[in-house]
C-alpha cells in the first residue's frame, strides 16, 4: 500500500473521493459522502498528499511500468563479426524525483574519432541547463577533436552553403528531445567556436582527450553566459538563454575510445566504474571529485 505522497522518490496518484451533490459548484465546500456509492460516483483523481484511509494499490507489472518508462538499451553494431569500438553497448535509466524532472541524459558516437560519449546532466531550479548541456556539450567537445583538416572542411561547406557531414550518431531514448527554437542560436555559437579553433591550430597538430574536454567545458560554459548578456530579439529565445544561464546544472562525460576511458565533471555529479575482481566479485571505484561550494 503506497499513499498518495513522496515515497522512495516516487510521487504516485492518490484516489481520494468527495461529495459534490450539495454544492452549487462541483467539488467546492464538498463534506464526507454519506454513502459508498456516492464516494464512487464523485472520485476525484490526483496528486496529492493524502490522509492514511486514502490509498492506490500498485501491482508489480505498475511498479514496473513506472522503473522502466525511461529505460534505454543500445548495442553497438558489429561490423563483419567485428565490433569497431571497445563498448559493446549500454543501458540508461531515468526515474522523476520533480515533475517534470529536472534532469538530462545523453549517449553518441563521434563519427570522425570513433570514440563514444555519455553525459548525465543535473538540472538546479529547473531543467532549462541540464537541456542545453545534454545537447550542445557533445558536439563542443566532438569539434575540439577535430584535426585542423577536418574543421576546415566543416566552414567550407557552411560557407559555400554545402550540407556538412555530421560529426555525432546520437542514441536517444523515444522521450529526448532537442530544441528546435534555439538550434540555430546554438550552431552560430559552435560556428564561432571552431572558426577560432582553426585560427589557433596548426594543421598536423591536434588536441588530447583530456585538454579537449576542459577546453569544450569552458567554452561553452562561456558562450551560455555570453548569450544570456546579448539576448535574443526573438522573444521566445530571449527568456530560453535567460533560464539557462539562470538555472544552472552539473555534468558528469565519459569519453571512450578503444581502452582509454576519460572523464570530466563540474559539480557533484559522480562517475563509478563496476571493478571485476579475480574471484569474480565486483567493487565500485569512484573516477571523479565532487566540485561543491
Amino acid at each position: 500500500v503506497i499513499h498518495g505522497r513522496r515515497f522512495g522518490r516516487i510521487l504516485v496518484p492518490a484516489m481520494t473521493f468527495q461529495n459534490c451533490s450539495q454544492s452549487p459548484h462541483p467539488c467546492i465546500n464538498a463534506t464526507q459522502p454519506h454513502s459508498f456509492e456516492q464516494r464512487w460516483r464523485h472520485q476525484v483523481r490526483g496528486y496529492r498528499t493524502s490522509p492514511a484511509w486514502h490509498t492506490y494499490y500498485l501491482t508489480p507489472p505498475q511498479v514496473n511500468s513506472i522503473l522502466k518508462a525511461n529505460e534505454y538499451s543500445f548495442k553497438v553494431p558489429e561490423f563483419d563479426g567485428k565490433n569497431l569500438s571497445s563498448v559493446m553497448g549500454f543501458d540508461s535509466n531515468q526515474l522523476p524525483a520533480n515533475v517534470p524532472i529536472e534532469d538530462r541524459r545523453s549517449a553518441a558516437t563521434c563519427l570522425q574519432t570513433r570514440g563514444m560519449l555519455y553525459g548525465v546532466f543535473d538540472g538546479h531550479a529547473g531543467c532549462a541547463c541540464a537541456q542545453a548541456l545534454s545537447e550542445r556539450l557533445f558536439y563542443y567537445i566532438a569539434v575540439t577533436l577535430l584535426p585542423h583538416e577536418k574543421l576546415m572542411d566543416l566552414e567550407n561547406a557552411v560557407e559555400s552553403g554545402r550540407p556538412i557531414h555530421p560529426i555525432l550518431q546520437w542514441h536517444k531514448h523515444p522521450n529526448d528531445y532537442f530544441s528546435k527554437e534555439a538550434s540555430r542560436l546554438y550552431f552560430s555559437s559552435l560556428r564561432t567556436y571552431w572558426q577560432e579553433l582553426l585560427d589557433l591550430s596548426v594543421p598536423g597538430e591536434q588536441l588530447g582527450v583530456a585538454e579537449a574536454l576542459v577546453s569544450a567545458f569552458k567554452r561553452l560554459d562561456s558562450d551560455i553566459s555570453l548569450e544570456a548578456q546579448v539576448g535574443d530579439p526573438n522573444a521566445f529565445l530571449h527568456y530560453w538563454v535567460l533560464r539557462v544561464a539562470f538555472s544552472g546544472a552539473t555534468a558528469c562525460v565519459a569519453h571512450i575510445d578503444g581502452n582509454e576511458l576519460h572523464v570530466a565533471n563540474t559539480g557533484d555529479g559522480r562517475a563509478v566504474l563496476g571493478v571485476q575482481e579475480h574471484d569474480g566479485s565486483f567493487s565500485a571505484l569512484t573516477l571523479t571529485n565532487d566540485h561543491n561550494a
